[in-house]
């Protein structure tokens, strides 16, 4: 006969990505003022960046902007699904992307060629309406974008199909390299000089975006109309040296895992696969229910920092798929025992005690982009107001 503790489920383990929805908001607001943007939109892409597209997106209209962009009609479609029916920009399409079911939904289009222009043209003309497009121009970015050279035939194509009323033109935009000032500016020559062959052909170029977060602070020519803001509202600096509290931002994600084991152990103990790490007296080991198939870095081993009780620790050994190790010491942290149940913060607000974002991208080699936008499915996202 099965006993009543047979049919109990255990409790969970805790894999968190607390998100501070207000954070957001702030976010954009601290960002709106220090660039001077007239407009907004806000980046909520790549499910907006590991914090949850749809809250994200709630927050950061909430926080004042304008718009919101993402990378594809999928990406769009989620969002209108959710009921947000602000304007929404997807800009990356594959051939024969579902363009009517795009314009069906009130999404503006994002085109970076003349078969995509002409695609949009014919999408329209099926559904019934006319599609809203902002044409994207290579400045020296090298990757998405309408070259130079083609940039006339492409207007070309868009003002006819703006005269049959199968497009409208909403606005035209590019992307910054943040290769440095002189390159900086020479693609804002470069983006200006495409706006002259837009008002050439008779259009007017509607909404002119050029900036991202990275941009829109360093770069006052590049903020034109709109400025687009992706990490810098999640309180994730994109500017190499500089830190978020620097820029009055709050980072919105904090990443916890719960510490599932405790032991002592003896100097001299070989700890996870490999023993990279060895304890140099007698310690205590700490086990966390994260690993790489949270998207925790591989690369973090023995080097990134973990706040237990609000004091910091580092990685010890290898990272596993999924869970890493912890050397706490004596096991206590102003009197109070590290224990089964503990919360582990990897990353979160430094203003809290907690390590930050750009700690862990140091210690990686990487990006605060790479580090929010790589927490995996299994961590679950809890949106706190």
């Amino acid at each position: 006969m099965t006993d009543e503790a047979t049919l109990q489920a255990p409790a969970a383990l805790r894999r968190e990505a607390r998100i501070d929805t207000g954070a957001i908001a702030r976010n954009v607001r601290t960002l709106r003022a220090a660039t001077g943007a007239r407009l907004v939109m806000a980046v909520v892409k790549a499910d907006g960046y590991g914090h949850g597209a749809v809250a994200s997106a709630r927050a950061a209209l909430a926080g004042g902007a304008d718009r919101l962009g993402v990378v594809d009609i999928r990406e769009a479609l989620a969002l209108r699904a959710a009921g947000i029916d602000a304007p929404v920009l997807t800009w990356m399409h594959a051939p024969g992307a579902d363009f009517d079911t795009a314009i069906e939904h009130g999404i503006d289009l994002g085109l970076n060629s003349l078969r995509q222009v002409r695609e949009a043209g014919e999408a329209a003309r099926r559904v019934g309406r006319p599609a809203d497009v902002h044409l994207k121009v290579d400045t020296g970015l090298g990757r998405n974008g309408v070259t130079a050279a083609e940039w006339p035939s492409v207007v070309a194509e868009v003002r006819a199909l703006v005269a049959d009323g199968s497009v409208r033109l909403g606005g035209v935009f590019s992307h910054l390299a943040n290769a440095g000032a002189d390159e900086d500016s020479a693609q804002v020559r470069a983006f200006h000089a495409a706006l002259d062959v837009v008002r050439a052909a008779g259009l007017e170029p509607g909404i002119r975006h050029l900036a991202a977060t990275a941009g829109a602070l360093r770069v006052p020519d590049a903020r034109l109309d709109m400025v687009r803001l992706g990490i810098g509202i999640y309180g994730i600096s994109p500017l190499e040296g500089v830190t978020s509290a620097e820029l009055g931002l709050v980072p919105a994600m904090t990443l916890v895992g719960s510490v599932v084991a405790v032991k002592r152990v003896p100097a001299d103990t070989g700890v996870s696969y490999g023993y990279t790490y060895r304890t140099t007296r007698a310690t205590t080991l700490a086990l966390v229910s994260l690993g790489f198939a949270d998207g925790v870095p591989r690369l973090a081993s023995n080097r990134a920092p973990v706040a237990i009780h609000g004091a910091r620790f580092r990685v010890s050994g290898r990272i596993a798929m999924d869970q890493f190790v912890v050397d706490v010491g004596d096991g206590v942290v102003d009197g109070r025992a590290v224990a089964v149940g503990d919360d582990a913060v990897l990353f979160g607000d430094p203003a809290t005690g907690a390590p930050s974002v750009e700690e862990w991208a140091e210690a990686t080699g990487t990006i605060g982009y790479e580090i929010v936008t790589r927490v995996a499915g299994r961590v679950t996202r809890r949106h706190l107001a």
